[in-house]
């Protein structure tokens, strides 16, 4: 369905750790690094950037944008947040089901360091 994502931050030091973790836990490999920034993903698959505003200007979280991870098991969404909570993120909604989406949505929601709201998700019965 896309690409890749561009993620700001206006912290590197902050910032990298936080991806790091958890990405490794939604097995998102990396991609590349340079200085104060890196990209997750496969070269022709869906990528994610973290990196400063490519404008110069401090980078600024989307109100009302979030990303969604599609992840293979429950336990990869508890991983996820607790990753994300270990690492400087805040908690936006801590992994559970969410039926009133459908029965078997279970999801957490974190932000970044930088306030960039994410979510892992996972659309299959336990077990």
């Amino acid at each position: 369905m896309f690409s890749h994502i561009t993620l700001g931050t206006n912290d590197w030091d902050k910032a990298r750790p936080f991806w790091i973790a958890v990405m490794e836990v939604l097995g998102h490999p990396i991609l590349f690094e340079r200085p104060g920034g890196i990209a997750f993903g496969e070269a022709t698959g869906p990528k994610t950037f973290v990196g400063p505003a490519f404008d110069g200007e401090p980078a600024r979280a989307g109100n009302g944008v979030h990303i969604a991870y599609l992840v293979k098991s429950r336990a990869t969404v508890d991983a996820f947040h607790a990753a994300a909570l270990a690492h400087g993120g805040s908690d936006e909604g801590k992994p559970g089901l969410r039926p009133h989406y459908h029965p078997n949505y279970y999801g957490a929601y974190v932000r970044d360091p930088d306030g960039n709201k994410l979510q892992a998700v996972c659309h299959s019965s336990p077990g």
